[in-house]
């Protein structure tokens, strides 16, 4: 290699790169390991962003609708299902599991932010179909939006910071 990119993401000079599109001929599998570092870090900040989602979901289910959550699991997981499944697909195409989202905090924010407004989104259309309990509304996706990004930034920002500490 010669001074350019290595798979890490990581230049010849040590700066990181930014995950760029997708090539033509680049397989699925190449695409998603630039967009996702393969470090523990990872994995924790990862099941973090999950943690956020599930307080925004339990929380919100037993006091804003004041229903026994306990007694709603099943809907509950599958609302917490809908807004996971928006989040793993937002944010690994959005690069936030990536090295690269790690440089600085501003960083980190430019891609956790218009990945969560895209997962909200996601959980939404999923909502709107019969398989799904609940409905789509403008309502509550701007309640989500709202309340996990100010769980979710804070997160994400705090891993960012950590790591760039040592």
């Amino acid at each position: 290699m010669s001074g350019g990119d290595t798979e890490s993401g990581v230049t010849g000079t040590g700066s990181v790169k930014s995950p760029g599109p997708r090539t033509p001929g680049m397989s699925v599998v190449t695409s998603v390991r630039h967009r996702v570092d393969p470090a523990p870090l990872t994995v924790l900040a990862a099941l973090g962003d999950l943690v956020c989602i599930g307080l925004f979901v339990v929380v919100g289910a037993s006091s804003g609708h004041g229903f026994d959550p306990v007694a709603q699991a099943p809907r509950l997981a599958s609302t917490f299902a809908t807004f996971a499944v928006g989040w793993v697909l937002a944010s690994v195409v959005a690069g936030v599991h990536s090295a690269a989202a790690r440089t600085s905090a501003r960083e980190t924010i430019r891609r956790v932010v218009p990945a969560w407004l895209v997962a909200a989104a996601l959980a939404q259309v999923l909502r709107a179909t019969p398989q799904v309990p609940g409905d789509a509304a403008v309502t509550f996706y701007v309640v989500s939006v709202l309340v996990v990004l100010a769980l979710l930034v804070p997160w994400r920002v705090t891993v960012t910071v950590t790591a760039n500490r040592r």
